[in-house]
């Protein structure tokens, strides 16, 4: 397959929705609290393509995927209880979701990579990233890509597991 990750397009946003919506319903039937709160919405994918912060996975021309991508952007991780594992510049990575025609594929996992690269092509080496504790799969992606829990931060009242992966090799 030929994976592309590349910066959405207003056009797109209909078609993201679509993945987010499907992706609102898995965290709802997995029983997860994650997402069942009217966030994120079409408005905020709006915003995410007018700053150039939102993202899409292709499979070839198909948009699989979508998510944030951030540099330096989030508030509520400067309230973090814990401590980060680096204070300089990151990469934040909200909103991600897969197609379900594409779900049970390793896309989550193949976007945080490709987030990664976007981190470090912009000479960014730390990526900091939050779920809800009940978000089982994505807390075994960032097990399985070597991210470190750091500790929790709170978003619209509740609270999340915040994590970190420092890109420079010690």
């Amino acid at each position: 397959m030929n994976y592309n990750f590349r910066k959405a397009t207003f056009g797109e946003i209909p078609k993201i929705w679509s993945i987010i919506q499907q992706a609102i319903l898995r965290r709802k039937n997995d029983g997860s609290r994650q997402w069942q709160d009217g966030y994120p919405n079409e408005s905020v994918l709006q915003s995410d393509v007018e700053k150039g912060t939102g993202y899409v996975l292709t499979e070839d021309e198909l948009i699989v995927g979508y998510a944030a991508v951030l540099f330096n952007d989030e508030p509520a991780y400067h309230e973090l209880k814990g401590k980060w594992l680096t204070d300089g510049d990151f990469v934040v990575v909200h909103r991600l979701a897969v197609a379900d025609s594409h779900a049970g594929k390793g896309l989550a996992q193949k976007m945080m990579l490709f987030i990664e690269d976007v981190g470090k092509l912009n000479n960014i080496f730390s990526v900091k990233v939050d779920t809800n504790f009940d978000n089982l799969p994505m807390l075994r992606i960032f097990e399985k890509l070597g991210y470190i829990y750091c500790g929790e931060v709170t978003f619209r009242g509740g609270t999340r597991k915040a994590f970190e992966k420092n890109l420079i090799k010690i």
